[in-house]
């Protein structure tokens, strides 16, 4: 997992690729005197270290205490260059500032028109890719020339600079009043969670309404419309309108494959899009179409196209393995997925730099979601033992909770009366804690903790009368996202037709026409 404790500079050396060390140490050699050789050495102590370690390095003699800090600034910065020389020509972005760049040195050199020409190709490319920020800057350059020196460029240059600016700061606008709604909706999800009452509905929904009425999405180009479409989102998952956020996510992944080159330009947006249809997909369990983008996003992935670097590989392996768990348990294949979970174990080591504890706890509990589903309990609580003893996880009590909960449920089909006892009163400490708890919560404590306390003869009864009860509260709006964590009506239901709940699920799914 990501630790963020660690010194900047080793995290940055052991995230660099091999041909980017060979490209370093050429870099370095062009640099290398009497004077500088110490930055090179410690280059490769810490390429060579497997923890970052103050004490060898000062073991080593190449630097005294007083001079690491300066000497391991000079050595992240000079890294920093290497990589900026050696990005590849394909990115857009680093093309058109390079030639802002270009530009910039031309005028600071009085050669006015050279400096125009470059600013007009660039901005020409910027608009074409939608960089509306660089094409705006790129307008403000061209004014100050033009303003400040007698160019003699084509007539009307003026208004036509004039109006450029204007239409490109308007756009511009947009889309930062749109991108500050959608963080704000985003800021409000970490802060409180999902409604849970319908005065917290009229309260999201009232301050969703007031601030996108000012806009028209008929006038909006690309940019805009993402912003709109991901603000649209955020408000439709507070509000748990599964619906609404299936229509924005699949405007958000179509957006891109009507346009795609953007999705070469912007593969995190494009990837956070078809990971958001996905999982509105699952909660409306609407599996045809959930294979479907599952099977299209793998092929883009794919594609030789799409860029590649460690931020991207790491949000890939997130979403497509994610996803491809939620398809098998959507499914009820838990058989079928076992062989997933080396692979993501593998991958979870391979990018743990890159990835949050709170990701690799998701993984865990769908992990053992798929264990539970086969009937393999002990392996089952391993992995949730692995999220209830984690320490750091307190934006996500909702996560705690279920993993507590089905850690609970595992021990109850293990048969082993002390250990569930014990889960009970561990379960239930946690959950008087919560500042959440759902009813569902609160109906399975009731429920485990009166099992015991029942006759032989009558479980089946209390089976029958808690499933009628949970189908009550599934229909429920604040409710209905907990069954989403955990299928408690199917164990229910496997508990009372003495089948596999593997059964039950596979059998919901082919009976399901979407």
């Amino acid at each position: 997992m990501a630790n963020h404790q660690k010194d900047f500079l080793f995290v940055l050396i052991k995230s660099l690729s091999k041909s980017e060390k060979r490209q370093f140490k050429i870099f370095a050699s062009r640099l290398e005197t009497s004077s500088n050789t110490k930055f090179i050495e410690l280059f490769n102590i810490l390429d060579k270290s497997e923890v970052y370690d103050e004490k060898l390095i000062l073991k080593s003699g190449i630097i005294k205490k007083v001079q690491l800090s300066n000497l391991k600034s000079y050595l992240y910065k000079q890294i920093l260059v290497s990589i900026r020389l050696n990005i590849p020509s394909q990115n857009i972005r680093y093309q058109l500032r390079e030639q802002i760049d270009f530009a910039a040195i031309l005028y600071n050199k009085g050669l006015y028109k050279q400096s125009l020409k470059i600013l007009d190709k660039t901005k020409i490319l910027a608009l074409e890719n939608d960089e509306k920020l660089m094409a705006y800057e790129i307008v403000e350059f061209e004014k100050l020339i033009e303003s400040q020196y007698i160019t003699r460029s084509i007539q009307g240059r003026a208004d036509e600079l004039v109006i450029q600016a204007k239409e490109l700061n308007y756009r511009n606008t947009i889309s930062s009043k749109l991108s500050n709604l959608s963080l704000q909706l985003y800021g409000i999800m970490l802060k409180t969670g999902y409604v849970k009452s319908d005065e917290e509905y009229k309260y999201i929904d009232d301050y969703f309404n007031k601030h996108i009425s000012k806009f028209d999405e008929k006038k909006f180009g690309f940019r805009e419309k993402y912003w709109f479409y991901n603000a649209n989102l955020w408000h439709s998952f507070l509000v748990q309108d599964f619906l609404a956020s299936y229509k924005y996510a699949y405007k958000w992944v179509n957006l891109f494959y009507d346009n795609p080159n953007m999705i070469y330009l912007n593969p995190v947006f494009f990837l956070k899009g078809n990971h958001y249809l996905l999982e509105s997909l699952y909660m409306l369990k609407y599996k045809s179409n959930f294979k479907k983008y599952l099977v299209l996003l793998e092929e883009t992935i794919s594609d030789p196209r799409f860029p590649v670097n460690d931020n991207i590989a790491s949000l890939s392996f997130l979403y497509l393995y994610n996803n491809k768990l939620n398809y098998h348990i959507l499914e009820g294949t838990f058989a079928e997925s076992e062989y997933l979970i080396p692979e993501i174990l593998e991958k979870l080591k391979l990018h743990s730099e890159h990835l949050d504890e709170h990701h690799e706890m998701l993984f865990y509990y769908k992990i053992a979601s798929i264990y539970f589903g086969n009937e393999k309990y002990n392996e089952c609580i391993f992995y949730l033992e692995k999220i209830i003893n984690n320490k750091n996880l307190s934006m996500r009590e909702d996560l705690m909770c279920f993993s507590r909960i089905l850690c609970l449920i595992a021990h109850y089909e293990l048969g082993k009366d002390y250990y569930l006892e014990n889960q009970l009163k561990n379960t239930y400490k946690f959950l008087l804690k919560m500042n959440d708890l759902h009813e569902v919560q609160k109906e399975i404590m009731r429920f485990m903790k009166n099992l015991n306390s029942i006759y032989p003869g009558d479980i089946k009864k209390e089976f029958i009368k808690m499933r009628e009860r949970f189908i009550e509260l599934e229909k429920n709006t604040y409710e209905k996202r907990a069954f989403l964590y955990l299928d408690i009506i199917s164990w229910l239901e496997s508990k009372i037709e003495n089948r596999k709940i593997s059964d039950i699920i596979k059998e919901k799914a082919k009976l399901s026409n979407r």
